[in-house]
């Protein structure tokens, strides 16, 4: 099956980490592509039990919840059986927590992509996209760190799959607005207090809403070739214009940057850029190993020589008026 002709409709979807912020906006969107079944994998029993009261898996509907952790390969491989498409969302993300839990956030974001890999190769599942960060491109924090190493495992699958298995692909992106651990929610909560807190002024991210990333993962996994890294063109944020927007006339307290943080994040490095294409609205990484003789993206254009995608040197930032309507803020 090519990626021009993939439909969405009476296909058999897992999503792992299926009752996150992603998944549930993600299940939403992909029920009305009219799916054979959706099967909601992850490790909270209470969580699946709440999404139950949206998505209701009783009667004739498609969806079906399944209690598993990505670190067993075992309960994935029995999760994977009869499965067309995999969207692996789940990981450990928030940084100080995989800082202090090293070895819990290699089980999970490493062992766990490893254990993708085998499951959909050994259930001849069609095809895998992985979800990615922007600080996965040269890490300063474990957790950028531990998805490096999950893109370069999933890219690589696609030489273990030996051009008759599934394809496996990622797509990479930045903060996304309303996500669980979004410092949104913390600017509201630290605004009554009259100060809100700022590691450093000149701090910039690329910005993103939940509904634009599922729409480019739903987009992306139908176009996919098969070793493709995605990346959005999405707008920047001065941290210092979001505190503004959200805490007006209160005082900013500059704490210091936090070890794993950066200024400024970066979607596609330099290096990277000499393997990309621009193409309708995104930038498409063609992996740089001898398997992929794929013209998929060969309409696409190059770059130029020193090209880097960051959300300092972005061409498109948000406005006041835009950063309101993103995260949903009273003009």
């Amino acid at each position: 099956m090519t990626a021009q002709t993939f439909e969405w409709r009476n296909k058999s979807v897992l999503v792992t980490g299926g009752t996150g912020s992603f998944g549930r906006k993600f299940i939403e969107a992909l029920l009305k592509r009219q799916p054979r079944k959706v099967v909601i994998f992850s490790r909270d029993e209470l969580k699946q039990h709440e999404m139950r009261q949206q998505f209701s898996d009783e009667g004739d509907s498609v969806v079906r919840y399944f209690i598993g952790d990505v670190r067993d390969g075992e309960r994935l491989r029995r999760a994977f059986d009869g499965i067309d498409v995999v969207v692996h969302a789940a990981a450990l993300k928030q940084v100080p927590a995989c800082e202090y839990n090293p070895l819990e956030a290699i089980k999970t974001n490493i062992d766990g992509a490893r254990h993708i890999v085998d499951a959909a190769i050994d259930a001849k599942v069609e095809r895998v996209m992985a979800l990615s960060t922007d600080k996965a491109v040269s890490p300063v924090n474990l957790y950028g760190a531990t998805k490096l190493v999950a893109e370069k495992l999933f890219v690589q699958a696609n030489a273990y799959a030996g051009g008759h298995g599934p394809i496996f692909s990622c797509v990479r992106y930045g903060n996304v607005v309303g996500s669980r651990g979004s410092v949104v929610p913390l600017f509201r909560q630290q605004r009554d207090t009259g100060t809100v807190t700022l590691t450093d002024e000149r701090m910039t991210r690329f910005w993103i809403t939940l509904d634009q990333g599922v729409d480019f993962v739903l987009t992306c996994t139908q176009e996919m070739a098969g070793g493709e890294v995605f990346v959005p063109k999405i707008p920047s944020m001065r941290m210092v214009d979001l505190a503004r927007v959200l805490a007006p006339g209160c005082k900013v307290a500059v704490t210091g940057i936090r070890p794993g943080e950066k200024l400024h994040e970066v979607l596609v490095s330099e290096d990277e850029a000499r393997s990309a294409r621009d193409v309708e609205g995104k930038y498409v990484i063609e992996p740089l190993h001898p398997w992929w003789t794929n013209p998929r993206w060969s309409h696409g254009t190059r770059p130029a020589d020193g090209f880097r995608y960051a959300s300092d040197n972005n061409p498109e930032w948000l406005t006041d008026d835009q950063l309101r309507d993103m995260i949903g803020e009273p003009k």
